[in-house]
């Protein structure tokens, strides 16, 4: 799985000009997935990011994670993340999974992310042409790979 997540002042999701997920202050998270990944491989990644310090205390330091602030996160599935772009100019997502294989690790990953933060995440729908708007706070940014774990 890779991840890029992201810190915000407010992020939204928007389908067919109707906005299905909105959070203030928080964390904005695109995933993708391919065939390989595996339970093991959500619950890393899953405690990684609700543990993940990239919040400023009071002393502005990052020092708190999106638990300690109790702030809210949306989910959004990109299986462009996987881009090979090895050969040529067009991308290949060679690499990415195939929806009957990516919806139920995203459904997983969705599940195990409430689970590690005590409440309910947003999302946006998979396989949507989804219109993501977002002001990144710092910025802050952080890509990871779990086949990595770095």
């Amino acid at each position: 799985m890779k991840a890029v997540i992201q810190r915000v002042s407010h992020a939204s999701v928007t389908i067919e000009g109707e906005k299905v997920s909105e959070i203030q202050s928080g964390l904005l998270i695109l995933i993708g997935f391919e065939d390989s990944d595996t339970q093991e491989d959500i619950q890393w990644l899953s405690a990684k990011i609700a543990n993940l310090r990239i919040f400023g205390d009071e002393d502005d330091v990052m020092n708190l994670s999106i638990k300690d602030i109790g702030g809210d996160i949306i989910i959004v599935s990109q299986f462009t993340l996987h881009a090979s772009t090895k050969k040529g100019n067009r991308p290949s997502y060679i690499k990415a999974s195939k929806p009957d294989v990516a919806i139920p690790l995203y459904e997983n990953f969705i599940s195990q992310m409430e689970a590690d933060l005590g409440k309910k995440v947003l999302t946006g729908r998979f396989g949507a042409d989804m219109k993501v708007a977002l002001l990144n706070d710092g910025p802050v940014t952080i890509v990871i790979d779990t086949k990595n774990k770095e």
